[in-house]
């Protein structure tokens, strides 16, 4: 059964932007405030008629499956950081797009652009420019990569890499672990500040504005999730459960009970850590791209409080991209 309905939810998710559920607009929208971000998870309505049969069967299929995943309070972060998930970015990967001599940024960028102009010199790998149609939001993206505009295109996780280490990609191997920050599955290549926005939250704090897109960003996660033997908190399937019958699907009778097992904790909501420490003469230091992004500064630029080289891995001038 497991089989049957990851492979309805892979149908569902294909490769692009747009969503094939097609759900209409509902009357809540995403409340951003501060570190705390509500997210609406009473979703849409029905999909449009001519869509209907093959949308619910998707929401059904992505139900079915997030009814096999186990449901557990969130673990400690303690022990977190970038690094335990690989390389960024890293082509020795055993997942699509893996050992093509291209990085895994660039092989998402000429995924989902149109119109993609490669650079000259790198084997049609760097992507120049292009075009997005962006799923988060529903807007038309003009990118050039460059220091001043390629963070106007970014690629976002999904699931979120600190939010996957809670949820048990502790347990994961270090190659389960480089392939899950590389999977082609959970990664999109979104509009930058809106990705910013979303941080490492999960269904239960952060949805797409565009909400024609949730019934899918929703199937994507719950996918991943399987792929890799996660777990989901009891907030975040219920969030789940309301977007996909939202969008017509049926959910199986609940078998998965709350369980907490040593060392997790319930779902509560998580002060921000402090990631910025001042250094002598007042600069900004930062231990990792992770620390950037969780106090929301990056992409950081060449020039800019914290900029470092270390934190620049193709020395193209922008930071933690």
């Amino acid at each position: 059964m497991l089989a049957a309905a990851v492979g309805a939810v892979l149908s569902l998710s294909g490769c692009g932007p747009q969503d094939t559920m097609q759900a209409a607009d509902s009357s809540s929208a995403v409340a951003t405030s501060g570190t705390d971000r509500t997210a609406d998870t009473t979703t849409a309505a029905a999909p449009t008629s001519r869509d209907t049969g093959s949308a619910d069967q998707a929401a059904t299929a992505a139900l079915t499956t997030l009814g096999t995943l186990p449901v557990k309070g969130r673990a400690p972060k303690t022990g977190y950081a970038r690094d335990l998930f690989g390389q960024r970015w890293s082509d020795d990967v055993n997942v699509e797009f893996g050992h093509n001599g291209c990085d895994t940024r660039n092989d998402i960028l000429r995924r989902d652009l149109t119109g993609v102009v490669a650079k000259a010199g790198t084997r049609d790998c760097v992507v120049a420019a292009g075009t997005l149609d962006d799923a988060y939001t529903g807007k038309t993206i003009a990118f050039t990569r460059g220091e001043s505009s390629s963070a106007a295109v970014q690629i976002d996780h999904l699931v979120a890499l600190s939010d996957a280490w809670q949820k048990g990609a502790q347990q994961l191997s270090s190659d389960e672990r480089r392939d899950f920050a590389n999977d082609p599955r959970n990664l999109q290549a979104v509009d930058g500040p809106t990705n910013q926005a979303k941080g490492d939250g999960d269904t239960a704090t952060w949805l797409p504005p565009n909400r024609r897109y949730r019934c899918t960003y929703v199937a994507r996660q719950i996918e991943v999730k399987a792929a890799y033997r996660l777990w989901v908190t009891p907030a975040e399937k219920a969030a789940m459960t309301r977007v996909l019958t939202g969008c017509g699907g049926t959910a199986p009778a609940d078998e998965n009970t709350s369980t907490t097992t040593p060392g997790e904790t319930p779902e509560t909501p998580r002060p921000r850590p402090l990631v910025e420490t001042p250094q002598a003469g007042g600069d900004v230091y930062y231990e990792n791209c992770a620390a950037v992004r969780a106090a929301g500064k990056a992409p950081l630029l060449r020039g800019e409080p914290g900029y470092s080289a270390k934190l620049d891995r193709d020395g193209d001038g922008i930071a933690c991209e």
